[in-house]
Formats: C-alpha cells, sequence, structure tokens
C-alpha cells in the first residue's frame, strides 16, 4: 500500500512533489491599489469621478472572489465536505489573482530548521477537470533556512514512506529533487536509501526536476501546481513523529 500511494503522489507530481485542526482567520496578503478622487463640481470631472469610482468597485472584485475562495478552501480543509467543484472554482479564482508572492516562501518553509509541515487536503487533476480529496495521510515539509524539502505518505502502524532532497526558489517556484528514500515497515527500524544522483546541483524547472508554482500561502493554506499539471492545496499540521 506503501508503493501504491506514493505511485499516485508520484503521477501527480506531489512526491516527485482525520485529526481536526484549529483555524482562525488570518488576513490575506492581497494589496490592491485604491484610487483618490476630489470632489468637483463642473460636469467633466464628476464624470471623470464616476469613472474612477467604477474602476475603484472593479478592483475591489478581485480581493473579495478571493477572499471568499480562501474561506471555501479553508473550510474545506476543516470539514471535508465542500463540494469538490466549489474548490477547483477556488482554484481558478485564486490563480487568476496573481497574488503577490514576495512573502510565500517565507510562510511556506518558515524562518528556522527544521521549517514548517503541511498535510495534503485536496488534488485536481490538470485542467481542473476532477479532483478529489486525498485519501491518506501525505505530508509535505518545507525549510526555507536550510532549502530542504520532505513528502513522505504515513499510514500509523503499517509504517511510512518519505523523500527528502535540496529545493531552490525561484519567485513563486520551488524545485526540488529528492536524494533519499525512507521507509518504515509495521514494527521493524527505518531504513535509507540513497537516491542522488552522481553530481551536485541546484534543482531547476528548467533541467526536467519536479516543482510547484505556488499560487497561494498563508499561515493556514497553501496552493500550488505541479509539473504535471495538477492542482493542489495543503493545510498546515503539526509534525509527524
Amino acid at each position: 500500500m506503501l508503493l501504491q500511494s506514493s505511485s499516485f503522489l508520484l503521477n501527480l507530481g506531489i512526491l516527485n512533489p482525520s485529526t481536526p485542526f484549529h483555524h482562525t482567520n488570518f488576513p490575506t496578503s492581497l494589496r490592491f491599489s485604491s484610487l483618490k478622487t476630489r470632489a468637483t463640481l463642473d460636469e467633466k470631472d464628476q464624470n471623470s469621478k464616476a469613472s474612477i469610482l467604477i474602476q475603484d468597485e472593479q478592483n475591489k472584485q478581485p480581493n473579495k472572489e478571493v477572499e471568499e475562495s480562501v474561506r471555501v478552501l479553508k473550510n474545506a480543509a476543516k470539514t471535508r465536505k465542500v463540494p469538490g467543484e466549489e474548490i477547483m472554482a477556488a482554484f481558478s479564482a485564486i490563480e487568476r489573482a496573481k497574488i503577490d508572492s514576495s512573502r510565500f516562501l517565507e510562510t511556506l518553509g518558515g524562518t528556522k530548521s527544521p521549517g514548517r509541515t503541511w498535510m495534503l487536503i485536496f488534488t485536481a487533476e490538470k485542467g481542473l477537470g476532477k479532483g478529489r480529496y486525498f485519501p491518506i495521510t501525505a505530508i509535505q515539509r518545507f525549510d526555507a533556512a536550510a532549502k530542504r524539502i520532505e513528502n513522505g505518505v504515513y499510514l500509523g502502524p503499517l509504517g511510512f514512506l518519505t523523500f527528502e532532497g535540496p529545493f531552490s526558489w525561484k519567485n513563486r517556484i520551488l524545485a526540488f529533487v529528492f536524494e533519499r528514500l525512507r521507509i518504515k515497515i509495521g514494527p521493524f527500524d527505518p531504513f535509507d536509501i540513497s537516491i542522488k544522483g552522481k553530481e551536485e546541483r541546484e534543482p531547476s524547472n528548467k533541467d526536467k526536476d519536479p516543482f510547484f508554482i505556488w499560487f497561494y500561502i498563508d499561515e493556514e493554506i497553501a496552493v500550488a501546481r505541479g509539473r504535471s499539471g495538477g492542482t493542489a492545496f495543503w493545510v498546515r499540521c503539526r509534525c509527524v513523529s
């Protein structure tokens, strides 16, 4: 089952990418410019003011749309009852918004080792055609300080399977390669297998390495697309022992 789970994650770009969670509302990191106008009496300036107010209202729409989409995803992470169509619509709205990614890496991986851990909640196929809640415990750890990533599937007493390696970050793209595989089966001690390549190099999405393009990250959830074209979202969680 461990191998079947890892194969599924590989196809999604997650690995070659029902504990309740307590959420609080955090403000999103969106920044939209506000247009200031001054009151005038002549018809020309009044028309200009009306035009600017219309633009201002239009500028607010993406903000509201993203906020509502984030609420949908956080509710889905908490309940696992939000329909897949609503989740995928939220994915689409968040991607269109082109949110500022300047703080994404710090939010994703923290400021010191061992970083932060995130649980996979929902995955959608390329083109957002179909999607589903991920049926098993899949955890990713991102360490921004050490530039390391660890992906794993955890099956309780049956064991776990994890991959670990370095990552690089450019703009909103996180590319990575795996160097070590760790397997634990039942009561037996885990064992490591080196899968490191012959040469040292920085991961790059231009070298056919797996990667994620991040569309949204806050203190609770993260949304990204993998190299395969599938989109997924995670909820922040505690470390898995």
